[in-house]
């Protein structure tokens, strides 16, 4: 397992040395050299990576990793570039497409978005293929919301967006007394009509992230 950056291993050492991610560590071993685990264990901690700590403006939570081929980089809700876009990335597309009037990139890569302060956290940071879920209850959901509890209490002014029934029970996490919470329904097709179109959540943040003397994030930019 790789270490992530220097600020991220201070801000996150209670984590790392914790029984519980000790035990995932050892599980992961396990998982990594006797079956295929997604994303490569090289790109476990590409959200953190690619965000630097200082520059966290908006944090997106997704579940788990894509769990078929070439899909999972690390990334909640991003797939790497010449990877056909995911149902629910589609959605999502859609909703900035209509809320901005604008024209969204073909690609899924969304590291134009993580590098500009945009953290995109899975709740459960590896999967095995063809089994989603498979990796839950294993540890990375303590390593997780510890990320998420020490980003607000040690932040302000933050951006929380927490779209479907596993984002949302991060909320007790968050204090939304000193960052903006945006709640709805998953951009899957299965619920996206449930409240996720129409949510105006990327208007909304960066009319928060403005308000509170930070640029906001080009959401067409990836």
């Amino acid at each position: 397992m790789e270490k992530i950056t220097k600020e991220w291993d201070e801000f996150l050492k209670e984590e790392f040395s914790s029984q519980s991610y000790l035990s995932l560590r050892q599980f992961l071993k396990e998982e990594y050299s006797t079956k295929t685990i997604y994303p490569s264990m090289y790109n476990i901690f590409n959200a953190m990576k690619l965000t630097p700590l200082d520059n966290v403006k908006v944090v997106i939570l997704g579940q788990d990793p894509y769990h078929e081929e070439g899909q999972a980089m690390g990334l909640s809700f991003s797939v790497p570039k010449g990877i056909e876009k995911p149902p629910s990335l589609k959605n999502i597309y859609k909703e900035i497409s209509e809320e901005l009037d604008i024209e969204m990139p073909s690609s899924g890569d969304l590291t134009g978005w993580a590098k500009q302060g945009v953290l995109l956290l899975n709740a459960v940071l590896t999967v095995r293929a063809h089994q989603a879920n498979s990796h839950k209850n294993r540890g990375w959901e303590e390593f997780t919301d510890g990320i998420i509890k020490k980003l607000s209490a040690l932040k302000s002014g933050l951006v929380f967006i927490l779209w479907g029934a596993n984002a949302r029970s991060k909320k007790p996490l968050i204090d939304s007394s000193k960052h903006l919470v945006l709640e709805s329904a998953h951009p899957s097709p299965l619920s996206a009509y449930n409240g996720f179109f129409g949510c105006g959540h990327f208007i909304k943040a960066n009319e928060y992230l403005i308000k509170n003397g930070k640029l906001p994030i080009s959401w067409s930019e990836l």
